[in-house]
């Protein structure tokens, strides 16, 4: 049981340098004035998200979900009768973050490519790839991505009620 917990615990470290990995060069891409250096920065954006967010996400919730049930947790706190309710509210945030990612941030993410490669063919930042880079919705959408994997920390660490 203590092994599993660890695993949940180190694979939430990872999935959380992922977003912040993610979310950092997102921005610096947005900030660069050359096409080179902002597909470079884009790229490694997309390898966080490839290599650390997606695959961390899941790997975060299964092992959650197995620690719980191996402590006896009650996963679904008061509708199991259960007064502690923290891992309910967790598993609610967690699975509020499908929105975003299937209405906001996939579709967006194609919208992204084709930018990026009119930009590339151009041999400049265009006007399509800024605006793709200042897409407030996406922005909006993986802050409160971190916001609610704050919160879900909080949750865990706190465990106030």
């Amino acid at each position: 049981m203590l092994i599993i917990r660890l695993l949940h615990i180190l694979t939430a470290i990872w999935f959380v340098a992922g977003l912040i990995g993610r979310n950092l060069s997102f921005r610096q891409a947005g900030q660069a004035s050359d096409v080179g250096v902002a597909t470079a920065l884009l790229r490694a954006s997309e390898r966080f998200e490839r290599l650390m967010v997606r695959p961390g996400s899941s790997a975060v919730l299964v092992l959650g979900l197995l620690t719980a049930w191996l402590q006896g947790q009650p996963i679904l706190g008061f509708l199991q009768g259960a007064t502690t309710n923290w891992l309910l509210a967790s598993l609610a945030l967690s699975f509020s973050v499908i929105p975003l990612v299937v209405l906001i941030l996939i579709p967006r993410s194609k919208l992204r490519v084709r930018a990026v490669q009119g930009a590339l063919a151009k041999g400049a930042i265009t006007s399509e790839l800024r605006a793709a880079l200042a897409d407030r919705a996406v922005i909006a959408s993986r802050n409160a991505e971190l916001l609610i994997v704050a919160a879900i920390v909080v949750l865990m660490a706190l465990k106030p009620f």
